[in-house]
């Protein structure tokens, strides 16, 4: 899949996939939304929002309101690939997401989770 076409997706149809792993572990979509919020700046009120609104996965990044400072301390490998060592600065910002849900179904503490 290349990555035009996972900039493209729906949001709505991506973040549910999120909720879903992380509650097949025994997590919450509440621990889902605080880990996309300190990655993003937004609040869960607008991830709801954006639910139900149509933007893409892409966007949803691109208009992040505050990205958190420590997403650079995201370290590790997301589908056999090193987060930081992505080039394309957006698909980093998705594959942080995703590392952080990974971290979150493996049962890692939020405090961790959010490198506090």
């Amino acid at each position: 899949m290349n990555n035009d076409k996972i900039f493209g997706m729906a949001f709505s149809m991506v973040y549910p996939l999120l909720i879903a792993k992380a509650e097949r572990k025994g997590r919450t979509r509440e621990e889902v939304d605080t880990v996309t919020c300190w990655l993003t700046g937004y609040t869960p009120a607008d991830v709801e929002r954006f639910l139900q609104e149509p933007i893409s996965y892409g966007e949803f990044f691109q208009q992040a309101p505050q990205p958190n400072e420590n997403r650079r301390k995201i370290k590790g490998s997301v589908c056999g690939v090193k987060v930081e060592a992505i080039e394309d600065p957006l698909m980093q910002e998705i594959r942080y997401l995703d590392k952080l849900v990974d971290e979150l179904a493996k049962g890692k503490a939020m405090d961790k989770i959010l490198r506090e």
